[in-house]
């Protein structure tokens, strides 16, 4: 891509939730988000009353997971390429939400993946440091939050290049020619 100026937000700390993870949360088409580690994402419950104590336990916080299966069941494309196996309790979540479990989220895995980014409706991108967890995006208290940074954008000709590159590995373009090819367990194409 040609050196040229673009219209980028630089985020950090809190910033991930607050923008990134409400961006995703209001999806109208699509979201498709790229992770090296996935992990269970806890977000705030919106049905909590702050200063009121929870009835029978329930918690003020829920899996990003949940309003997730609510946008499938919308119609919302879904997709997370990821590095490695998600963690037992994303697992656990995940299947829990028959919506999901039907194909509402597709999951795909290439170990070389290390990019971070989540693109909204194809006109919002997220490209940082931030895994989808939650000390990447999630609410986590500022003290046990990772430390991270990245930019948001609506720029289109930034969008259309994060987008190519999501696709082409998500299509297993890079598997044919992958020199991991032959340690892969699963590769896409």
């Amino acid at each position: 891509m040609a050196l040229r100026n673009q219209s980028l937000s630089l985020i950090s700390g809190r910033a991930h939730y607050d923008e990134v993870v409400a961006a995703v949360l209001a999806a109208r088409s699509s979201v498709w988000i790229a992770t090296a580690n996935l992990k269970e994402l806890l977000i705030e419950d919106g049905n909590a009353v702050p200063g009121r104590r929870r009835a029978r336990g329930r918690p003020s916080y829920r899996s990003v997971l949940e309003p997730m299966a609510e946008l499938a069941a919308r119609g919302v494309e879904l997709r997370i390429l990821h590095a490695a196996l998600p963690s037992r309790a994303f697992r656990d979540a995940f299947d829990g939400l028959p919506a999901l479990v039907r194909g509402g989220l597709e999951l795909r895995a290439c170990g070389r993946v290390h990019l971070k980014t989540v693109i909204v409706d194809g006109g919002f991108a997220y490209v940082g440091s931030a895994n989808w967890t939650g000390a990447g995006m999630g609410v986590k208290r500022s003290e046990r939050r990772n430390f991270e940074l990245g930019v948001i954008t609506r720029d289109e000709a930034m969008l259309d290049a994060v987008q190519a590159l999501y696709d082409h590995i998500w299509q297993g373009a890079a598997c044919a020619t992958c020199g991991l090819r032959k340690k892969c367990e699963a590769p896409i194409a």
